[in-house]
């Protein structure tokens, strides 16, 4: 009997019954896009425990930026991980910690004096910047977009713009919140409606002497991948900069060379008081942080930030890491030359008669298509939607749909994946579209 067991527990199970298993185990709350096990994962490539191989155009929702499982990260963590775990920088600190906090704040955008603090997840990194904004401004008001998405903690998910599923039966959340629309040409909202939107604020809902800050997101992730032009995050800046007002920036979906510079907001010129980070920065080891101006960073008082794994000393190390791969490999080069690609084969499949392509968006690698009737952006189509990133997964790619309608398919591939590992994902997508 002990020699059946043990040879049982070398049977490697199915997809089938490791969902089956999902479902008494874990709540279903927790969503999964896609009802396939991960074993194994190289670079730009996954595959699962039946042995099948998939292109991955996920990345884990745009954290493996640098890849699956890049040498020199393991390499970096693994020496780490011989010399501690963890300790609690709160307890008895380290130099990775202070070191990767250096490096961000000379390359965070502007010139004034930054710090930065290290938490664990985006989410939590978004609370944070909303203390500290509260915390340097004495105000309480938060003003965020429609369609953004900040985090599934309270805070989070009262900033978040979109209810269903973010926010549905959740309630009540903070106060002192406020949406405003969030500037989509393809959808018929100009940047002079989001503007107005604020300045409807101001009059009826909350003075702006009220708002510690404005927060958005350079490009929507969850949203859609809508960016933000140049021209409106300078006009953001300029409003912020009339009322006292803190403008964050969340860049954890956008940030660490994914759409071309090392954060999005590089795109507009533009400084923020506050930017938040997570994902990408290291390369799937958890951790995130808050980078702001030195002055502003410093409001809170001692004690008032932290977190016993912020700042894990793995991340850091992995962190420091990512911020080499990023610069040897110029990978922020590499995702211009990744959006290009995309986009002239996306083109090339609209043109051959795939009318679901509404919109083609490509800022860097952060890449979108809208899924709509007959090319019409006022029906989108979250059914055609949900089909493809389906057929796409049985044919072996794994793709990520979003969008306030549910009909956005995103693009996100390691900036690190070879041409060719590139066409042969979009080559399914292809004959997906043509089936």
């Amino acid at each position: 009997m002990l020699k059946q067991a043990e040879a049982d527990t070398n049977i490697t199970p199915t997809n089938a019954e490791l969902w089956a298993r999902r479902e008494q185990a874990v709540p279903r709350g927790v969503g999964s896009m896609h009802q396939r096990f991960s074993a194994h994962a190289e670079n730009a490539e996954i595959w699962d425990v039946e042995g099948k191989r998939y292109i991955d155009f996920a990345t884990g929702i745009a954290v493996t930026n640098t890849g699956h499982g890049d040498p020199r990260i393991v390499a970096a963590v693994k020496a780490q991980i011989d010399a501690f775990s963890h300790t609690c920088f709160q307890v008895t600190p380290y130099e990775s910690y202070i070191t990767l906090a250096e490096r961000l704040n000379a390359l965070a955008p502007g010139d004034t004096p930054k710090k930065t603090i290290f938490l664990t997840t985006g989410a939590e990194a978004v609370e944070n910047a909303v203390k500290i904004a509260r915390a340097a401004t004495g105000r309480y008001g938060i003003i965020a977009f429609k369609g953004g998405f900040h985090g599934r903690t309270m805070m989070g998910m009262a900033l978040t713009g979109k209810v269903a599923p973010y926010k549905a039966g959740f309630g009540p959340f903070p106060q002192g919140i406020y949406h405003v629309p969030y500037p989509v040409p393809y959808h018929g909202v100009t940047e002079e409606m989001a503007l107005e939107g604020i300045a409807d604020l101001f009059k009826a809902d909350i003075a702006p002497t009220d708002v510690a800050a404005i927060i958005l997101e350079p490009v929507q992730g969850e949203g859609g991948f809508y960016a933000a032009s140049p021209a409106f995050m300078k006009a953001l800046r300029e409003l912020c900069d009339q009322h006292g007002i803190l403008l964050i920036c969340d860049e954890i979906q956008s940030g660490f060379a994914r759409t071309g510079r090392l954060f999005a907001t590089e795109h507009s010129g533009v400084e923020p008081d506050l930017m938040t980070i997570a994902k990408a920065m290291a390369g799937g080891f958890p951790i995130s942080g808050v980078i702001g101006k030195a002055d502003v960073m410093d409001a809170a008082a001692p004690g008032g930030l932290g977190g016993t794994y912020g700042g894990s000393p793995l991340g850091c190390t992995a962190g420091l890491t990512v911020l080499d791969i990023i610069e040897e490999d110029d990978l922020c080069t590499r995702a211009h030359t990744i959006g290009t690609l995309f986009a002239q084969r996306l083109e090339a499949m609209k043109a051959a008669g795939a009318s679901e392509i509404g919109d083609i968006r490509a800022l860097g690698a952060m890449i979108a298509i809208e899924i709509v009737k007959d090319g019409n952006a006022d029906e989108p189509d979250p059914a055609r939607t949900t089909e493809i990133v389906k057929k796409a997964a049985e044919a072996g790619l794994i793709l990520l749909s979003c969008g306030i309608r549910g009909n956005v398919i995103r693009f996100l591939p390691a900036l690190t994946a070879s041409d060719e590992i590139l066409h042969e994902g979009l080559d399914i997508l292809e004959a997906v579209l043509k089936g």
